[in-house]
């Protein structure tokens, strides 16, 4: 059965890191262990580094009226989250909540990147995009917006200083994920941005991404390889908005 999907804008993003173990990862030892081996058998450049997870969040109202979401994170291991992913989510509520990098060119045409083969989710077409780490923690609070602009320099070699970023954030809830889109605007039209950045993948073998699409249209969406929680986001974005969509893709 597909997920629900919720969509809404947000003002702000307020989370924090709370010191607590996952009783998941604690119960489920030899068994994560056992399933990242397996993992790594057939893509032994994956890394189990120490990612955040979502323990708790809610919508809640600013005095000015503005949504906020806030909540609190705590740390795992990568081969923990993937486990729980690939197990059906078992046990207690917790969620990928990750901030993308919605990069659009200077006549709206958004950027989407295709993920290499090496990766966990090679082949998927979405948004620069990472679950955050601990290299996003500042004074115990989560920052997702340094998260989203780090994703999107180390993935596409494009600095957020040099595009026109949007001041509040667009969340899409479906299952077990938290999509938080950050619109980012570039000075360039499509095709010039995709070729500066396809050119920048080209000179690492190890690059997260392969080559960038261009969508103009809800036509041009790969519906198999890009995510759900993308397509929302994308058709919402067309739905709102008098784009240029006469020129071809």
């Amino acid at each position: 059965m597909t997920s629900p999907t919720r969509i809404v804008e947000v003002a702000e993003l307020d989370f924090r890191l709370e010191r607590s173990r996952w009783t998941f990862a604690r119960t489920h030892g030899a068994a994560i262990e056992s399933h990242w081996a397996q993992l790594i058998e057939n893509k032994p450049a994956l890394f189990n580094g120490r990612i955040l997870l979502l323990g708790r969040r809610a919508l809640t109202r600013r005095a000015d009226g503005a949504l906020k979401l806030e909540g609190e994170y705590f740390a795992a291991d990568y081969a923990d989250f993937i486990a729980w992913r690939d197990f059906g989510h078992p046990g207690e509520a917790v969620e990928n909540c990750f901030a993308m990098a919605a990069l659009r060119s200077a006549e709206g045409a958004f950027l989407l990147g295709e993920m290499a083969s090496h990766t966990m989710n090679g082949g998927k077409i979405y948004f620069p995009a990472g679950t955050p780490d601990l290299n996003d923690v500042f004074d115990d609070r989560v920052d997702l917006d340094v998260s989203a602009r780090r994703e999107l320099f180390e993935e596409t070699g494009v600095s957020a200083e040099d595009a026109t970023v949007q001041s509040g954030w667009t969340v899409v809830f479906v299952g077990q994920r938290v999509a938080c889109m950050k619109e980012m605007t570039l000075p360039l039209p499509a095709e010039e941005a995709k070729a500066r950045i396809d050119a920048f993948l080209a000179l690492d073998p190890n690059a997260e991404l392969t080559r960038m699409h261009i969508v103009r249209r809800p036509g041009n969406i790969d519906r198999e390889r890009t995510p759900d929680f993308v397509v929302t986001y994308l058709e919402r974005a067309f739905a709102q908005r008098d784009l240029p969509l006469d020129r071809p893709a």
